[in-house]
């Protein structure tokens, strides 16, 4: 059983695993390597759209994976969430404001998300009109001019990845900015080199769940992978290499 976390807190980290498989698919296909060698999406536009539930996590996933994302809204209160959470690195008042914060980042191949705080259609629209040409379009933008010119100029529209046979969740019993580090570490030990997804997953995840994340962890993998690494955390909390007892599970995608 796991350390009680919000359902809230779980549900959306659910929903931003799921984006990050989707964007990940896609990365060979880019080829932008990360500084560390992971396989990523540095220097790729993703637009995000409206700043719903959805557009929330997939901007969360969109940072993991390494793309500089750009969403927009036009409500105060989700503007203000965006940041207090951590979405959105930065809200914007205009496109010319973002242009600025996402061609420095996708130069350098960083990861950032920006918000502009405008309706997401005039936001598309004067994209469109100005040929500023997304990579990756988040899967559930409503059809409109814009959209379908992006599509035209070869822009990808992303579609669910397969879900992996397993998913591996693990929280401690107590002082998890102290031990949840070295439980991952203990995991990232396991993972294969060859397994750069699930390795950047796992290193970069924390950092932009924030709270969320400080005692939950997700992840995605097969059988095999997910019996060797639960039984690595049962040995490693009894042999008191976490000095905490370590809570593990296998939960479906409703995250039951």
């Amino acid at each position: 059983m796991l350390t009680p976390s919000p359902a809230s807190a779980l549900a959306f980290t659910l929903l931003v695993e799921s984006s990050y498989r989707a964007l990940m698919r896609l990365s060979e296909d880019y080829a932008s390597a990360a500084p560390d060698s992971l396989p990523g999406l540095g220097g790729v536009l993703l637009y995000a759209g409206e700043l719903d539930e959805s557009a929330r996590a997939l901007m969360v996933a969109g940072n993991i994976a390494g793309a500089a994302t750009l969403a927009a809204t036009q409500d105060p209160a989700t503007q203000r969430l965006a940041i207090r959470e951590g979405v959105a690195d930065f809200v914007v008042n205009s496109l010319d404001e973002a242009l600025r914060i996402l061609k420095n980042e996708i130069r350098k191949r960083e990861a950032v998300a920006v918000c502009i705080a405008a309706a997401p259609e005039a936001v598309a629209a004067e994209m469109a009109a100005r040929g500023v040409q997304p990579d990756l379009l988040a899967g559930q933008l409503p059809a409109s001019p814009a959209l379908a010119t992006f599509q035209r100029h070869g822009a990808l529209r992303l579609s669910a990845a397969a879900s992996p046979e397993k998913l591996l969740a693990w929280s401690v019993g107590e002082a998890p900015a102290l031990w949840m580090p070295q439980a991952d570490a203990l995991v990232l030990e396991l993972l294969p080199p060859a397994d750069g997804k699930n390795r950047r997953w796992l290193r970069q995840s924390p950092r932009y769940l924030g709270r969320r994340a400080l005692n939950l962890r997700l992840l995605g993998c097969d059988a095999a992978s997910a019996e060797a690494i639960a039984a690595a955390l049962r040995e490693a909390s009894v042999r008191d290499a976490l000095q905490t007892e370590v809570q593990i599970a296998l939960l479906d995608r409703s995250g039951r």
